[in-house]
């Protein structure tokens, strides 16, 4: 729920991204006190879709519901993605964390044990505290301030795979079995041809993740972003579950998101 001050311009990024292979039943509605708000749809890279929306001062409430099935088919991995996802970001400043990346992790070869080496070395080191974290702080903040949330151990993640010449990338997903429940971000990484997940909180099992952006960091797949006006998050809920039993992780395997 928001309450929008002035007339803006918002981007919603909460719709599951567009996927080959699945079934989904999704419904996404805005209103402003009470009447309904127009909708643009917008394809995004890497299958994302953002929704668009203009908007008068008033109490703006969206709702989005969405009921996913089947088994999406991985991606194409495209030259690229390589050239895009090597280079540092805003949030993932790989070049001024090649010192620490080349220090901690030589010898080890781009694979599963390098995953593995950087999701453990960036889980024990970063303690995880909702709240700790600003929306500019970048990796190297992280690093130094030892704590974060979610979107801070992917940046790290990221920072650390692209100082080691290994493409990483950000993906913004629905996480059953997270705790606390919210939106979740984690990393990916180009390796043995497929993007594979990287999770250095634990906080929910990879094989059950549901895509909804990807990008380069937190700046590509922000769930609202809101230009020409000013508007206040009053309060939010996500929650995502699952059929059944959530699938156990093990973090030296290698998970795509599906």
């Amino acid at each position: 729920m928001l309450q929008a001050q002035r007339p803006l311009e918002a981007i919603l990024q909460v719709a599951v991204s567009g996927m080959t292979g699945v079934q989904v039943e999704e419904d996404l509605a805005v209103s402003r006190d009470g009447e309904p708000v127009t909708l643009t749809e917008v394809a995004m890279p890497s299958g994302g879709r953002v929704h668009v929306l203009r908007s008068d001062p008033g109490r703006l409430t969206v709702r989005y519901n969405a009921v996913v099935r089947g088994a999406a088919a991985r991606p194409d991995v495209t030259q690229a993605d390589r050239v895009t996802f090597l280079r540092p970001s805003r949030y993932a400043e790989s070049d001024r964390l090649a010192a620490v990346a080349l220090a901690e992790f030589a010898g080890i070869a781009p694979g599963r044990e390098l995953l593995a080496a950087v999701s453990s070395w960036v889980g024990t080191r970063l303690s995880y505290v909702p709240g700790s974290s600003g929306p500019t702080d970048g990796a190297v903040e992280t690093l130094l301030r030892r704590e974060g949330v979610c979107r801070d151990y992917a940046h790290l993640v990221i920072a650390l795979l692209r100082a080691l010449d290994v493409p990483a990338r950000l993906a913004a997903v629905y996480a059953p079995g997270l705790l606390p429940m919210d939106f979740h971000a984690v990393a990916e990484a180009l390796v043995c041809g497929e993007w594979h997940v990287v999770d250095a909180t634990l906080l929910a099992p990879r094989a059950g993740l549901v895509r909804i952006a990807t990008g380069r960091d937190a700046a590509d797949t922000a769930f609202l972003s809101t230009y020409g006006g000013t508007a206040d998050l009053i309060e939010y809920e996500v929650t995502a579950m699952t059929e059944g039993t959530l699938p156990a992780d093990d973090v030296t395997e290698l998970v795509s998101i599906s």
